[in-house]
């Protein structure tokens, strides 16, 4: 039975469709023939839904994310001294991005492109993490536990210094790398970073 009806559980079954394709078959054979075949749907049917292949991956990247964009939210909205949430939070997200590579490659594949194709559910994520960095900042500085000053040149320096860790081109490339030795260069790269915001003038 072809399903000509826009709605969101037909979104949904193209969504599921399409990340089923990339898991079975990798990013760079993914057409929108066969994710129309595997919904059961015409490929016109799946146009009227996502109107380019690029925003049918969009959509996965988008869905993809919202878990880790969540946990990083709770810790956000944690009680823990702000040194402390903003170590968990920097920790969180490089678990989760290793969790994700690990488990779903080519999934991983898809949100190395949207990275590196600086594509908007990319971009929005960036966003995200600076926003919720930047709060754990503007707390930590009210509280007294990080030094008073410019947030932005604190966020840029976080951000900056972290980068080889947070990135999610860099893991994608640095795969092989045991996950106990990330992240004990993480945890001394870490310090050193909260050590540098903590200080006084």
């Amino acid at each position: 039975m072809i399903d000509t009806q826009p709605t969101e559980a037909t979104a949904l079954r193209i969504l599921a469709a399409a990340i089923e394709e990339v898991r079975s078959y990798g990013l760079s054979r993914v057409t929108v023939v066969a994710v129309a075949r595997r919904a059961a749907m015409t490929h016109a049917n799946v146009y009227r839904h996502y109107e380019t292949k690029e925003a049918l991956f969009d959509a996965i990247t988008s869905q993809w994310i919202k878990s880790i964009e969540a946990r990083l939210g709770e810790i956000a909205d944690a009680p823990d001294p702000a040194r402390d949430k903003l170590e968990r939070m920097i920790f969180a997200l490089l678990r989760a991005y290793r969790d994700r590579l690990d488990d779903e490659p080519r999934l991983f594949e898809l949100f190395v492109e949207a990275f590196e194709g600086s594509r908007p559910p990319a971009r929005q994520h960036r966003a995200k993490i600076r926003m919720l960095i930047d709060r754990i900042l503007e707390e930590g500085q009210s509280g007294g536990a990080f030094a008073p000053g410019s947030r932005e040149k604190a966020l840029t320096f976080v951000l900056d210094a972290l980068y080889r860790f947070l990135n999610p081109s860099t893991l994608y490339h640095d795969a092989e790398t045991p996950r106990r030795s990330l992240e004990l260069r993480l945890g001394s790269v870490t310090t050193a970073v909260l050590d540098h915001i903590g200080r006084r003038s």
